[in-house]
C-alpha cells in the first residue's frame, strides 16, 4: 500500500509517517519510480509506534525496542548494559507516570463525587 492508504488506514499524517521512516522506525519498500510501499503489517507497526510515543518514549528508545516487540527473539547476549539500564529508566519513568495519573483520575473522581452527593468508584 502506499503511503495515503498507510495514514488513512492509521489516522498517523503522511508528515509523520515519513518522520518515522527518518527516525528509522519504518522501513518501507520503494518502487522503481521511488514511490514508498508499505506491506500489510506495517498497520500494526505504525499503531505500536503510536502507542509508545503516547506513553511518552522517544523515537531513540522505541528505535532500540522494536525488534522485542515485533516477537524477534534476540540473544540476551546482544542486549548491551546500557540498552538494559536505558529500559529499566523508562519502565521506572512510566511508573511513576502511572502512579501520577492514578492519584489524577481518583482526585478528580472524589471531587466528581463530592459534588454530586455520590460516594466514589
Amino acid at each position: 500500500m502506499r503511503i495515503g492508504e498507510l495514514s488513512r488506514r492509521t489516522g498517523v499524517p503522511p508528515r509523520m509517517l515519513r518522520y518515522y521512516e527518518e527516525q528509522d522506525l519504518l522501513r518501507p519498500e520503494r518502487s522503481v519510480n521511488g514511490y514508498r510501499s508499505y506491506g500489510e503489517d506495517m498497520v500494526h507497526r505504525v499503531r505500536q509506534i503510536r502507542g509508545l510515543l503516547d506513553s511518552g518514549l522517544t523515537t531513540e528508545i522505541i528505535r532500540r525496542i522494536l525488534p522485542f516487540l515485533d516477537g524477534m527473539l534476540v540473544h540476551p547476549d546482544c542486549v548491551t548494559p546500557e540498552v538494559t539500564a536505558m529500559l529499566n529508566g523508562e519502565a521506572e519513568r512510566l511508573t511513576q507516570r502511572i502512579d501520577c495519573l492514578s492519584r489524577n483520575r481518583d482526585a478528580i473522581l472524589a471531587y466528581l463525587a463530592a459534588i454530586s452527593g455520590r460516594r466514589p468508584a
